[in-house]
Order: structure tokens, then C-alpha cells, then sequence
């Protein structure tokens, strides 16, 4: 059943379009990736902060908040250029271990991301014990590398 809505989606005009595109598919994959890189960065400032690592000074609430339109904004590129690339080869990700490998990243990354990690954030400096704040740090990381990784999979195999 999964097969048969995957198969229906590679074949709706959008993905027809894109696979049958000189430049869709590259135009698509740009964006994606340069949101990649965004929220790459706007995780990773925080993630360091909270490791300890940079910006002792900074607080980690404030950083958290000012890294969040980014956060935000690059998630909803990445979603949104995903989707259109996901349609233009859906019977591909379906048989592709990546695939899955990065929807599970994925998923895990943005609950982790809007839950605990805004709550360790939220809590600020000496709000949490610091070694949650390096083992947030530490998993978030992890999650969000798993979908870079899971992509990069999927793209060159």
C-alpha cells in the first residue's frame, strides 16, 4: 500500500516535471542544501554553546532566541524543497535504506529540537545541570547529522 501512494506521488505532474527537467531538479537541490547549511549553523551555534565550547559570555537563551528565525525559516525551505525532490523520485526513496535513515533523523530532530532542547535553552544559564546541557548538545548534533548524512545516502547512491 505504501509502494502504491509513493509510486502515485512519483507519478503526479510535479514529480513528472521535475524528473522530466533539465534544471528542476538542480534548482531544487540548491535551495535544499543551502537550507541545510542555514539551519546546520543555526544549530550548531547554539549546540556549541550549550557543549561550552564558544561564546561563554553569550547567554544560551538569548542565542537560542536570535538562532530561531533561522532555525525556523531554513527547516520550512528544507521541507518544502524536500518534498518537491522526494516526488520527482519516490519509488527510489521507498527501496532506499537512506531514505527511511533520514525521515527517522528527521523526525526525531525536529521533536528533540522543539522540546527538549527549547527546554534546556529556555531554561538559560544555570537553569539545567550542565551536563544535560552537554548531552543536549551532544544529540541534537547527532540527529541533525543524521539527516545531512541520510541525504547525502540517498544522493549518491
Amino acid at each position: 500500500m505504501l509502494l502504491q501512494f509513493f509510486t502515485w506521488i512519483e507519478n503526479t505532474s510535479v514529480g513528472e516535471a521535475i524528473r522530466g527537467s533539465l534544471w528542476l531538479f538542480p534548482v531544487i537541490e540548491s535551495f535544499h542544501l543551502l537550507a541545510l547549511a542555514v539551519i546546520g549553523g543555526a544549530i550548531l551555534i547554539v549546540d556549541m554553546r550549550l557543549f561550552g565550547v564558544i561564546l561563554p559570555g553569550q547567554p544560551v537563551r538569548q542565542l537560542a532566541r536570535d538562532a530561531q528565525p533561522f532555525l525556523v525559516g531554513s527547516l520550512i525551505v528544507m521541507l518544502i524543497s524536500g518534498v518537491l525532490l522526494f516526488t520527482s523520485e519516490a519509488t527510489k526513496c521507498y527501496d532506499h535504506d537512506a531514505f527511511w535513515v533520514k525521515m527517522a533523523c528527521l523526525a526525531a530532530a525536529i521533536l528533540f529540537t522543539f522540546t527538549v532542547k527549547r527546554r534546556v535553552t529556555n531554561a538559560g544559564d544555570g537553569g539545567v545541570n550542565p551536563r544535560w546541557n552537554k548531552i543536549v548538545a551532544v544529540v541534537s548534533v547527532a540527529l541533525w547529522s543524521g539527516v545531512g548524512i541520510g541525504g547525502r545516502w540517498i544522493g549518491f547512491s
